[in-house]
């Protein structure tokens, strides 16, 4: 069996383990451009503060392993930006929703008696839960999010864990990941990987190692998405 996503045999599989952000969810880039304008800023900027400045990485993975608090992260975010740092991650990912394509396709494998995962580096749970609209406990057998097990993506204890939780072994899993990055710890125990950069390709790649049938939701199948915009980018008051 090939690691590198060539081929498979589908009888093999028994798992699926998907990423959250840009995987089941729409693009994290264009959610970060779309706010960075919202906000009278440069379209690059919020995704520079958070995955290129040194101090705005550092806060991410601080709050992604639970280290520090949103809070913290939104003040230390919005002091590199020089924005009003109040519920800014609420305020950043208002623009984010389900990717319909691979949710659908997550119920699809479920539905064809296969187990799904989420594994999430976390975006901080308070005062902003970010997958609470998902409601993603219902619609998987497994779900790790960083902050709540204090490890991340890439550090090879938290794959370990999610197969430990399924009750399958490397062999026996797929993992979905729009960070090529984080798919390399996934190799190494085994798990074929594929990297997610369209939606449409990533089901098709799913379908070929698994052979499930229709994407369509089934009825009951849980989605009720829920999320309120809210206002993005508040003034500071006037002295």
């Amino acid at each position: 069996m090939h690691r590198d996503g060539q081929s498979t045999l589908t009888c093999q599989l028994k798992a699926v383990i998907f990423d959250f952000g840009g995987v089941l969810t729409t693009s994290m880039d264009d959610c970060a451009r779309t706010f960075s304008l919202e906000c009278g800023l440069p379209e690059s900027a919020y995704l520079h503060a958070i995955s290129v400045h040194p101090t705005g990485r550092r806060l991410y993975a601080d709050l992604e392993r639970g280290d520090i608090t949103q809070e913290a992260w939104n003040e230390g975010i919005a002091s590199l930006l020089g924005i009003d740092g109040t519920d800014l991650m609420r305020r950043a990912l208002a623009t984010l929703r389900p990717e319909p394509v691979v949710v659908n396709a997550a119920s699809a494998i479920r539905a064809a008696g296969l187990k799904t995962a989420v594994l999430s580096n976390s975006m901080g749970m308070h005062p902003f839960n970010p997958y609470e609209p998902w409601r993603l406990s219902e619609a998987h057998d497994v779900v790790v999010l960083s902050e709540e097990v204090r490890m991340r993506k890439p550090d090879t204890e938290i794959y370990q864990l999610v197969l430990e939780r399924l009750g399958c072994q490397g062999e026996d899993c797929v993992f979905v990941d729009d960070i090529a990055a984080n798919l390399e710890p996934a190799r190494a125990l085994g798990i074929t990987t594929i990297l997610a950069t369209e939606p449409h390709r990533t089901v098709a790649r799913l379908q070929e190692l698994i052979g499930f049938g229709s994407t369509a939701p089934a009825a009951g199948t849980p989605c009720g998405f829920r999320h309120d915009r809210g206002p993005r980018c508040p003034q500071p008051p006037e002295e």
